[in-house]
């Protein structure tokens, strides 16, 4: 495993260019060097595996009795001088398996195999490594003592920029900044790779702390580093959760101990992963999975899912108890078992995300610049006298399109697996790539694609791209239209109205929408910023009126025709009568209808621009899409 994650990390060093890794690798004990002219020492893990190996593995027979209450029991064997009774094929598995251990050749950790991969006069070691085998001119080991002010030395020549690449553990990272500071020759971004964090999250909030501080040129890109066996999310995931659970009781906001650094779906002990992994049982009971079958998974790892009688029992075993067991399968199944149950949490956290209920926090929202062109007081506290405003905000964020180099590097446009595709309507390219398939709750497995767009990317099924107009194109015309649309977003900004509840919010808390929970910060470039509560904007004149404000705020004819066509949510808007408007689905195609209207002036709203469609022997009152808000604008004129 540790050949893999050197290997991994260390590709994706080439690549960055300035890097910072950081390591809780253990001070490893250097042996005494040889007579010889040429050491040749290996300093891996080996021997701890085969000693544990030696005195931990199951080589004693058991006797199997029963018990006062009928139950079959087991106790380990002793002859008749007390002795243990040994089994003889356990201890010729046990000596096979030591043996082609010890035939293995030996695995560098992580720090010597970097060091050996770029040299010493590219690395910077800030460690509490007293001495360190390197790899002299001449090919051969050297073993090479460090003062106590070798740290300091090496720090400064990664801020100096005279090496490219740090590694620094738990002894390194406190009291010391390797940030791209303004006053440092090295300015380059860094790039911080999360090399076996640990699991105390105040030490990894210490170390990513070293690369991302004040007074810098530019923010730096973390990495946290895992190999492609599935199981090992389990650590991160307690990372993540503790890391969440630090920053909530330190700062008082959920993700800032994160950093951001993890997705909801990493965390495998949230409730979309508790729900899953309940569905996920139902689903092993029923039969209904692929990677393993009910009777399988009980006998590898002893957990209990069918009750004697046959039926399910009630009290399942817990996620953290279900993560352990997995992480003893083997490796294949472990990651087919994996992806079968984060389907189902990533079928959970998209519903959660279209509908808006999705908890991710405080999140950043950095902008160029942004106006507030309103501001409504919407309750002043009787007692401390803190006001409570509703902005209204108009904020312009410059476009961060991916480049086609960028997209080339990460995926490439020729492949199997990939394919170039223009949409019909828009004129707009993306890249299609399969992505991991979701489970329905019925066990139907849903094959799923990610469009990469130039400036966003989106996930769509597999029924929903043959219905959708996407269409194939050839690489030649992906590059074309790619770097048009780049060069088009370089140049312009994406100018955005919103509401942001500010100020006192706890006590109207209730009154804000239920539905729709996301705290933001707006951060602008000239360093202003704003932190409050997003508020739809269909859900402004609810708001004002349940906090009784003497004048509402009414929206727009053009807000209600592009807010119900953006989410699909019905708003009434006033007029002679209390009109509805709705998004409609009807022949394929969405449409604009109007409900709540008087069969008396039916010819009145045709003459202000409405047709009528009789769709099951019902008249139906649809706004065209062409000119929406002005028709609506007039209907809801009417005296």
């Amino acid at each position: 495993m540790m050949i893999l994650i050197a290997c991994w990390f260390l590709r994706l060093v080439e690549v960055e260019g300035t890097v910072i890794i950081w390591s809780e690798i253990m001070e490893n004990r250097r042996k005494p060097a040889p007579p010889a002219t040429t050491l040749d020492i290996n300093c891996d893990c080996k021997e701890y595996v085969i000693d544990y190996l030696t005195k931990s593995f199951p080589v004693r027979l058991m006797a199997v009795f029963t018990d006062e209450n009928g139950n079959p029991r087991s106790e380990p064997m002793s002859d008749e001088q007390g002795a243990p009774v040994l089994c003889r094929s356990a201890l010729s598995a046990r000596d096979r398996m030591i043996e082609q251990l010890c035939a293995l050749p030996p695995i560098a950790t992580a720090l010597d195999a970097i060091i050996e991969r770029f040299g010493v006069d590219q690395v910077a070691e800030v460690t509490g490594r007293t001495r360190r085998l390197i790899i002299g001119g001449d090919g051969h080991q050297k073993l090479q003592s460090r003062s106590p002010r070798a740290n300091v030395a090496e720090t400064q020549a990664f801020m100096d920029g005279t090496k490219h690449i740090l590694v620094f553990s738990d002894a390194g990272g406190t009291g010391r900044s390797y940030h791209a500071d303004l006053a440092a020759r090295n300015q380059a971004r860094r790039v911080h790779f999360l090399l076996e964090p640990g699991w105390r999250a105040d030490a990894a909030i210490q170390g990513l702390g070293r690369t991302n501080r004040t007074n810098q040129a530019s923010a730096p890109l973390f990495r946290p580093v895992t190999t492609d066996v599935r199981g090992e999310r389990r650590f991160i995931s307690t990372i993540a959760r503790r890391l969440d659970s630090l920053g909530a009781l330190t700062r008082g906001q959920r993700q800032t101990g994160g950093q951001n650094l993890f997705d909801p779906a990493d965390n495998l002990e949230s409730i979309y992963a508790k729900e899953a992994l309940h569905r996920w049982f139902g689903l092993l009971f029923t039969g209904k999975l692929e990677a393993v079958s009910l009777g399988r998974f009980q006998d590898l790892t002893g957990l209990r899912i069918e009750a004697p009688d046959g039926s399910m029992v009630d009290d399942l075993p817990s996620i953290q108890r279900w993560l352990n067991r997995i992480l003893a399968l083997p490796i294949a199944l472990q990651n087919a078992i994996f992806d079968e149950f984060m389907g189902l949490v990533e079928a959970r956290i998209d519903a959660a995300r279209q509908a808006g209920t999705l908890d991710l926090g405080l999140e950043t929202i950095a902008v160029e610049d942004f106006a507030v062109l309103s501001d409504t007081l919407l309750r002043t506290d009787p007692a401390s006298g803190a006001t409570t405003h509703l902005l209204e905000l108009e904020i312009a964020r410059a476009l961060k399109p991916l480049t086609l180099k960028r997209l080339e590097d990460l995926h490439g446009l020729v492949g199997q697996r990939q394919r170039p595709v223009r949409n019909a309507r828009s004129g707009r390219v993306a890249l299609l790539v399969p992505a991991r398939s979701i489970l329905a709750d019925d066990g139907t497995r849903v094959s799923r694609f990610e469009l990469l767009r130039p400036l966003k990317r989106s996930h769509i099924t597999e029924d929903q791209l043959a219905e959708s107009s996407w269409e194939a194109i050839s690489v030649d015309a992906i590059r074309e239209a790619w770097e048009a649309e780049v060069e088009e977003a370089r140049t312009s900004h994406k100018h955005e109205r919103l509401y942001l509840a500010t100020g006192l919010l706890l006590p109207v808390w209730d009154k804000l929408p239920s539905d729709f929970v996301r705290v933001s910060r707006i951060s602008a470039a000239d360093g202003r910023s704003l932190l409050g509560r997003e508020v739809p904007l269909h859900c402004v004149p609810e708001l004002c009126r349940a906090l009784g404000l003497e004048r509402e705020q009414t929206l727009s004819a053009d807000d209600v025709v592009q807010t119900v066509l953006a989410t699909g949510r019905a708003m009434e808007f006033a007029g002679r009568e209390q009109l509805m408007v709705k998004r409609s689905l009807v022949n394929g195609s969405q449409r604009i209808e109007l409900t709540g209207w008087s069969v008396a002036r039916l010819d009145w709203y045709k003459a202000q621009g409405c047709f009528t469609e009789i769709i099951r022997y019902q008249t139906r009152l649809f706004v065209p899409i062409e000119g929406a808000a002005s028709v609506v604008a007039r209907l809801a004129s009417s005296a």
